[in-house]
């Protein structure tokens, strides 16, 4: 690869800390690096002490062109057209992968990438764009989620003996340690982006705490926000705190306006979600806000994800489906087999010939201006995905399994919401 195939400003930018209070050198980041977690912990170390010593290595790494294995997500997005986190990154600093080399030598942050490139990784920068996981407090038990980011699908796993305990208590649970997250926020110059997850942000204590902070020290009016909602609450004092920051990037998480998606973000119902949505829709656009549709398309929603398109194009919103799912591997949109795959395919194909005005590559998919746009561009990158990606047909029996023993628990079926899967499911052992 080279390097406008692999290089990324994000480790000069941008840092992460995971819900047990791991530090991570991205949002993106896919698996874990063994020379990155030595005492890379909020509990252990201050997070500027972090990302100014301890990611000195993959710093060097991109400078140096390198494939580098925590970024493979990104690099499989690039591969199928889909905008990727890498690409956003850049945008931020003024870089572009259509004009790299140009850009990147008249990019913000040249000075800084030499002075790193002579002092073996290191930098001089604190981050200015953090991702934060409040935790697992959560009141939804998505099948394709994990108990470090669900509090009910963590009990609900234990009782079915898929854990023996469930995750320790995030690091926004102990007091001191939101207090040193908050004092490295408040000694930031030019802090500009703070993104949340959970859980579910809205019912997690940390995050009015934070937000509260950044608002008592005069930060909130300088940075934009970010967080996702399951859209499954409420919470109209988070509401009224957020008018006080200078941008939000709202994200809503659901997977499409079908009742499947009741099955796939169980205990949720389409019905109140799509009500929360419009009311969230409402006042987005009522103050200005950036909003996006946030999903996680699975082999149980590829083939309804043009009802989420459709209401996402007709109420002007972006959707973004950050990278192609995988993990749980049985989930993924390439287990399914021949005929249910090519269906998919023929209905994103009718879709996307039915509303394509795309002239040219979306790279800010945040931009409101756009968001038409941007929804035929995600779609058509699954188009792509689905015609070259391989056939995991061999994962059918293990995502049967799964749902079985979910739904033993949960008093539901699969073929309740997906009759056109009954073939597929019982050849599988349903």
């Amino acid at each position: 690869m080279a390097l406008k195939d692999t290089f990324c400003s994000s480790p000069w930018i941008h840092a992460k800390i995971t819900h047990n209070g791991q530090f991570q050198y991205c949002r993106w980041q896919v698996e874990k690096n063994p020379k990155l977690e030595l005492s890379s912990n909020i509990h252990k170390i201050e997070p500027i002490e972090f990302f100014r010593g301890t990611m000195s290595l993959v710093r060097q790494q991109m400078l140096n062109g390198n494939n580098i294995n925590e970024c493979q997500e990104c690099y499989q997005s690039d591969q199928y057209n889909k905008i990727s986190g890498r690409q956003r990154q850049l945008l931020k600093v003024g870089v572009t992968v259509s004009d790299f080399e140009k850009t990147l030598l008249s990019s913000p942050i040249r000075s800084e990438l030499e002075y790193s490139q002579n002092n073996n990784g290191e930098t001089n920068y604190m981050p200015i764009d953090w991702q934060v996981d409040l935790g697992n407090y959560c009141n939804g038990s998505c099948v394709y989620c994990t108990p470090e980011y669900s509090s009910s699908l963590a009990s609900e796993f234990k009782k079915l003996g898929f854990i023996k305990e469930v995750p320790k208590k995030a690091w926004t649970e102990y007091p001191e340690l939101v207090d040193k997250f908050i004092n490295t926020l408040k000694q930031t110059k030019h802090l500009a982006y703070v993104h949340f997850l959970g859980g579910e942000t809205l019912i997690t204590p940390a995050f009015k705490k934070i937000l509260q902070a950044l608002i008592d020290n005069q930060l909130s009016t300088q940075i934009s926000i970010g967080f996702t909602t399951n859209l499954t609450v409420w919470n109209q004092e988070i509401v009224d705190m957020l008018t006080h920051f200078k941008e939000v990037n709202l994200g809503m998480s659901v997977e499409c306006f079908h009742p499947v998606n009741d099955y796939v973000r169980y205990p949720s119902l389409i019905e109140d979600v799509t009500t929360i949505t419009k009311k969230w829709i409402t006042i987005g656009k009522e103050l200005g806000w950036l909003m996006q549709f946030r999903i996680t398309p699975t082999n149980l929603t590829i083939l309804h994800i043009t009802s989420l398109y459709d209401f996402a194009y007709q109420n002007q919103i972006a959707v973004e489906s950050c990278n192609f799912l995988n993990e749980p591997t049985y989930m993924r949109v390439t287990v399914l087999p021949m005929d249910q795959r090519e269906e998919a395919l023929q209905k994103l194909k009718k879709w996307v010939y039915d509303h394509d005005q795309i002239s040219e590559k979306i790279v800010n998919t945040r931009d409101p201006t756009y968001a038409q746009s941007q929804v035929v561009q995600d779609a058509k990158s699954y188009i792509n995905y689905l015609e070259n990606e391989p056939y995991e047909t061999e994962k059918l029996p293990e995502l049967v399994s799964y749902l079985k023993k979910l739904e033993s628990s949960r008093n539901n079926s699969i073929l309740n919401y997906l009759p056109e899967y009954e073939n597929i499911l019982r050849s599988a052992g349903y």
